[in-house]
């Protein structure tokens, strides 16, 4: 007997002959099989001498012998033909038929009874084997598998605990769906398509690779791409399979076809998308009908885009849908809207839709009114995009919006802006509260936009918008107003004191206690870029109770009882110093203010902040404050009373000479202190002022001297000044500073400085002899304005660069 026909058995499986007599298969006669391949024929046919052959076999034995230059001989006998004729062997063919029907049929019945759970795993895999191979060898034979109800016992073998049962499985099912529609339609019903998807999931990577290339097989079938998809998880695994780096080559390639094919449904292509496989529904968005390009795009505007998807969706959609919203419907425009508020909300994917020209066709959708108006809820959406584009940073002074090249930044069209946001509601509001934002937050149109704001005359209805009950509103407001503060100050500061309700919100904005938001800091730096000096707004703070507030605020962040914040700490630390700076700007005449900045001790508070290094703003601000504060001390000094002399004096004049009083401030010539009078001296804050002389910021130097400068000024004892800066070791950097080329208002400072301090007449004599001190002087005098070389004459007398009776300029009072 020759061998079977199942030849690719495992190793370790029960011979082919005890096989075939266990399923009780008629024998294979010796006259079906080929003598060149020795497999059972299927279209045998006989050469001239009688013998018969498998066409394709003879065909090739035949073109060999021609190949090789030998003249064609019978495989058998290996006598030269004198023909390659072939004839059909049909009455062979037809009983070779005959038996393998009858033969698989006995096979299949027997398979029906193998394949269950309790069969033992040999048995299953050789079922298993034979149905293969049974459907392998001719289309018909997958009907008479399909008709033997064998599809769901091959299906239900998946679930068997042998993984190479559950493989074959797999493979089987390939094999009996591949070209054919019904099949797949059985194999699809029930859950086994679920189950197909849990393998992708599997460890063992030939289960991965067999699951894989079964749903390729099934997914041909346009009717069961959407069943696929609906299965959890699916897409989203095979997403990941196709991107995959450590899958082998051939998987990664099925994964890859198998959603080719389920792009053929849209809800797949949906998936796809949300779960980054974004290409197939810009395809559809770009390629298909109105109605999916409709749909697509609607459904891009819910997706939740990584900023890499925006940026490429951007650059393969972006005209497209900005063609839409040139000139398509108002379905499609609100569809687009919704997408281009995704993709906009990227610096970079922004800037891509500014180039396929976004901004026009915005601007138009959200000034038109009348019958070709948008509805409110999309020219809500319209000024989102607006504010995301402008937020990009780009340079909106150089693009048109139309024939008359008027820009984004032009005064009417911010007119239009402001006169929108006055009579629209809530949400639109907020979104063109934000645009302006975006505007004043660039240096390159931060003065376009102020000076529309200023010629609209419209500071009073955005100050309103700090009183708004919507968060995002206020919060819009807010920082659009400190935007513009710096510019516009004085004028805030004026509508601020003429409303009421506004000022309160701002310190309720900046009392809350929910850590530091960005909303406090724009609040408080708001407040600190108003004009500082204006008296009455800073009266109307104090009733409000803002001073007591920021105190509190600048002591709890000091101590460290303020937790979060992140980078809002600083700026809102820098806003409120300034804010609380603003008392000692109104002290002079002021006695609630004074017994005010008393009960603050803000003396000692400022000194304390003039200490934390690496807040420039802080620092410069403190020194400003304990400048104003040190020139009052000489007014709120304690000066002693001395008793009248008595008569005993008049007679004894020995007697009269006055007493001697302990605790005197050397400078002021009474009693001082940091907390009562403010003094510079009893607070220690001249060698934390003499400290800052060598700091980097030119600033933080200015208000340091200024500050020091106090201790110089008429009134004090000046002489006591320059000691105190002496011990303080002060004169060196002021010096230092003379002979520095630094700025006119810190030379004017120095040269004012120093001809004070040279009045001490051992320090000029001592500083007589360095020839710096000397040119720099000479410079000022040369080169300063008329204040300044009056000042250097009278320095370089100090140190005799020139004669007493010199009389260049008059002398000063």
């Amino acid at each position: 007997m020759a061998e079977s026909w199942d030849g690719n058995l495992d190793s370790g499986s029960r011979s082919d002959e005890s096989y075939r007599d266990s399923l009780h298969v008629e024998p294979i006669y010796d006259a079906f099989l080929c003598p060149l391949t020795k497999e059972v024929m299927r279209n045998p046919v006989t050469i001239e001498n009688g013998q018969t052959f498998e066409r394709e076999a003879i065909e090739k034995w035949f073109r060999e012998c021609r190949d090789s230059g030998k003249r064609p001989t019978c495989p058998l006998t290996q006598k030269e033909l004198k023909s390659t004729d072939l004839n059909p062997s049909i009455a062979l063919r037809n009983t070779i038929e005959e038996w393998t029907k009858r033969n698989d049929s006995v096979q299949l019945d027997k398979a029906c009874r193998i394949l269950s759970p309790g069969s033992p795993e040999v048995d299953v895999l050789q079922a298993l084997n034979h149905i293969a191979h049974i459907c392998q060898k001719s289309r018909s034979n997958k009907h008479v598998v399909r008709n033997a109800k064998l599809i769901p016992m091959i299906a239900e073998m998946l679930k068997h605990g042998s993984t190479k049962v559950r493989i074959k499985a797999l493979e089987t099912l390939r094999i009996v769906a591949e070209g054919d529609d019904d099949n797949k339609d059985v194999i699809a019903a029930g859950d086994t398509i679920r189950t197909i998807v849990k393998f992708l999931s599997h460890e063992h990577s030939q289960e991965r690779e067999e699951a894989v290339s079964l749903l390729y097989e099934l997914s041909k079938s346009e009717l069961l791409c959407e069943k696929i998809g609906g299965v959890g998880g699916a897409i989203l695994i095979l997403v990941g399979m196709a991107s995959s780096k450590s899958e082998n080559i051939s998987t990664v390639e099925k994964a890859d076809k198998t959603l080719q094919n389920l792009e053929k449904c849209e809800k797949n292509v949906r998936q796809m998308a949300e779960n980054g496989r974004l290409q197939p529904l810009l395809t559809l968005l770009l390629e298909g009908s109105a109605d999916t390009q409709l749909s697509m795009a609607s459904y891009l505007g819910e997706l939740v885009l990584s900023n890499d998807v925006k940026v490429f969706v951007a650059q393969t959609a972006g005209s497209a849908l900005v063609d839409v919203m040139k000139s398509g419907s108002k379905q499609a425009r609100e569809a687009t809207l919704k997408a281009l508020n995704q993709i906009s909300s990227y610096e970079a994917s922004a800037k891509i839709l500014i180039q396929a020209g976004i901004l026009p066709p915005l601007v138009k959708d959200l000034f038109t009114v009348g019958i070709n108006q948008l509805p409110m809820r999309l020219k809500e959406v319209s000024a989102t995009v607006l504010a995301n584009i402008v937020s990009s940073g780009a340079d909106f002074e150089s693009i048109p919006l139309d024939q008359d090249h008027r820009t984004l930044v032009s005064e009417d069209i911010v007119h239009n802006l402001l006169h929108l946001i006055s009579n629209t509601g809530p949400a639109i509001e907020c979104k063109l509260l934000q645009i302006l934002v975006g505007l004043t937050s660039s240096s390159t149109t931060f003065m376009n936009i102020v000076a529309a704001i200023k010629s609209s005359g419209a500071t009073i209805s955005l100050i309103q918008f700090v009183e708004a009950p919507q968060r995002d509103v206020r919060m819009a407001s807010i920082k659009l107003l400190h935007n513009i503060s710096p510019d516009m100050g004085q004028e805030l500061a004026d509508a601020f004191r003429g409303t009421a309700g506004q000022l309160s919100s701002l310190i309720n904005v900046i009392a809350e206690n929910n850590g530091i938001s960005e909303e406090q800091a724009d609040a408080v730096g708001l407040l600190a870029n108003l004009p500082e000096r204006d008296s009455d707004l800073t009266r109307r703070l104090l009733d409000e109770g803002a001073f007591k507030i920021v105190v509190s605020k600048v002591t709890s962040i000091r101590q460290g009882i303020t937790r979060g914040g992140g980078r809002f700490v600083t700026p809102f630390l820098e806003g409120l110093v300034k804010v609380l700076s603003r008392l000692t700007y109104i002290l002079e005449g002021q006695p609630e203010i004074i017994a005010l900045a008393r009960e603050y001790n803000l003396g000692a508070l400022f000194t304390d902040l003039l200490q934390m290094n690496g807040l420039d703003n802080v620092q410069t601000v403190s020194a400003q404050a304990l400048q104003n504060l040190s020139k009052q001390s000489r007014h709120l000094t304690r000066i002693p009373v001395v008793p009248e002399p008595g008569f005993c004096c008049t007679i004894f004049p020995c007697l009269g000479n006055p007493p001697v009083i302990n605790g005197l401030c050397r400078v002021h010539h009474g009693f001082c202190s940091v907390k009562d009078s403010f003094c510079l001296l009893e607070g220690r804050a001249v060698e934390k002022l003499v400290a800052c002389l060598d700091h980097a910021n030119v600033k933080v130097i200015e208000a340091a001297l200024s500050a020091l400068c106090t201790l110089l000024d008429d009134g004090v004892d000046i002489e006591q000044g320059v000691s105190v800066l002496d011990d303080a070791d002060g004169i060196k950097p002021i010096l230092e500073i003379l002979r520095e080329n630094c700025t006119e208002t810190l030379k004017q400072q120095a040269v004012w400085a120093v001809e004070r301090i040279l009045r001490k007449e051992e320090i000029a004599y001592e500083i007589s002899g360095d020839q710096n001190v000397g040119t720099a002087l000479v410079d000022a005098f040369r080169h300063g304005d008329y204040r300044t070389r009056q000042i250097a004459e009278r320095a370089l007398k100090h140190v005799d660069k020139l004669p007493n009776f010199s009389g260049v300029f008059p002398k000063m009072g």
